[in-house]
């Protein structure tokens, strides 16, 4: 239900939810099927699921920075047109397990899947990378296997299965989307007074900060407002990369999403495979007016493509007298930006020459890129110690999937994982300020799908509990 403008008034509610990203859609998704007894209120800056349409889908040959950006906002956030890939394993994807028990996070995430079935994900093969074969293939070769249970929903999927969401939640919680907060206040009772940039107010008993990623810096300014400590976490800086599917093809109609770690011989760095799109396509997205790289891949298979795209990130943290992680990814996306105008490609054949793609060395290329992007040479962009690590990474998995090191494997650059402050929470993920709860990835306690919605179930049933059940 979208909330008409009411210019000078104050509604008020018992719950607002700051997001409509995974933690915030669990959250109401559990709330409306706990018929909880209360008045909520769930505000996210995006469009409706139906107008998430990003301009290069539409024929756009370039990211044109829509603000904001329709991948990255709106309803179920930035997993909404991602490939719907849900991991169930407390040895990546966030640190939840630390603060309600590694079973607990478990049940949860077990309990999400169960969700998305029930919403028409059933048909998705529940894969598992507890593959005996490759686990000891990797071993031989250096390399570690990270152990999951992946649901694969695919982009088509997913969104379907998100509308039914919506649809579920809709006559029991109220949604106003295409609105930023401004601010938030507290009054004299205790209650929260949220405010937004078109001059509304809404007032609420709790308030739940669900921003994901792209809300971090304005969850950060309300986390600083309240006095509520947040530790500063890493930014993982790497490639995408795009190869015939062929190549990986013995890994991912086994596994599908492979968690590859690597520790590096020349600087004992750890480098790792992420979001593995078989058949898939790599696409720009748009983070606060930044442009960086991703991967998407679909469950129809007429929609699919003869590539696969996996990133490979190194981690990188600091400590004094510099601690902004984000701020060093951003401004390495920024130069990738300016260089290339939005997103780099090179062959890796021309990245260990050392020297650039050109338009006309792409043109004898025999993977043909998914995404439309400049060619150029990502040494000027990436700094040495990350693409050295990334290189000798690409040589490791080489051992194991033939063909990695071809010269016209594709690197798109730069991908940036931006991982918010972690804010200081309770086993219950509430702050210190009584009513305010921060979960998802904006929190910086999840870094996955599986978990942050795994969090917005969990905060629904403190909240049910609170208020009661109709």
């Amino acid at each position: 239900m979208v909330l008409p403008h009411v210019e000078g008034l104050m509604k008020r509610y018992d719950i607002i939810i700051v997001g409509a990203g995974a933690s915030g859609v669990f959250m109401s998704y559990e709330l409306a099927k706990l018929n909880a007894d209360a008045k909520i209120l769930m505000i996210d800056k995006g469009a409706p699921l139906h107008k998430r349409q990003c301009p290069i889908k539409l024929g756009a040959k370039n990211c044109v920075k829509c603000s904001p950006c329709h991948i990255m906002n709106g309803y179920g956030g930035a997993g909404t047109l991602s490939d719907g890939k849900y991991n169930i394993t407390t040895q990546f994807g966030g640190d939840l397990h630390a603060y309600v028990g590694v079973d607990k996070a478990m049940e949860l995430m077990e309990y999400v899947d169960e969700v998305l079935c029930s919403m028409g994900g059933a048909d998705a093969k529940l894969y598992s990378t507890a593959s005996s074969d490759l686990k000891t293939m990797a071993l031989r070769n250096d390399l570690h296997l990270l152990e999951a249970k992946v649901r694969h929903l695919g982009t088509d999927r997913n969104v379907k299965i998100l509308g039914k969401m919506f649809e579920f939640c809709e006559d029991k919680i109220e949604t106003k989307f295409y609105t930023t907060i401004s601010d938030v206040d507290m009054e004299e009772d205790g209650s929260f007074v949220v405010k937004t940039e078109d001059g509304e107010k809404f007032g609420c008993s709790d308030l739940i900060l669900a921003t994901g990623r792209s809300g971090s810096k304005w969850g950060s300014q309300v986390c600083d407002k309240f006095g509520i400590k947040q530790k500063k976490n890493r930014v993982d800086i790497g490639v995408r990369v795009e190869l015939p599917a062929e190549i990986f093809k013995h890994i991912t109609d086994d596994v599908y999403e492979s968690k590859i770690v690597y520790k590096t011989d020349k600087y004992n760095d750890m480098v790792r495979t992420f979001c593995m799109n078989p058949y898939g396509e790599v696409v720009a997205e748009n983070t606060n007016g930044i442009v960086t790289v991703n991967g998407h891949s679909y469950a129809d298979p007429a929609l699919r493509t003869e590539n696969t795209n996996f990133a490979l990130l190194v981690s990188n943290k600091f400590t004094e007298p510099f601690e902004d992680s984000n701020e060093y990814g951003e401004s390495i996306a920024k130069l990738s930006n300016m260089l290339g105008g939005g997103v780099l490609l090179q062959r890796f054949g021309d990245l260990v020459k050392g020297r650039r793609s050109s338009a006309r060395r792409m043109e004898k290329c025999f993977t043909r890129p998914t995404l439309q992007a400049t060619p150029g040479d990502l040494s000027l962009v990436i700094p040495k110690r990350q693409l050295d690590n990334i290189i000798e990474m690409i040589y490791a998995l080489d051992k194991i999937a033939p063909g990695t090191a071809n010269e016209d494997t594709l690197l798109y650059g730069v991908e940036v994982k931006f991982y918010n402050s972690k804010i200081e929470v309770d086993e219950n993920l509430k702050t210190k300020v009584d009513g305010l709860y921060a979960l998802g990835d904006g929190s910086g306690v999840t870094h996955s799908l599986s978990q942050a919605s795994a969090s917005g179930v969990y905060v629904a049933r403190i909240m049910a509990e609170k208020y009661g059940c109709k």
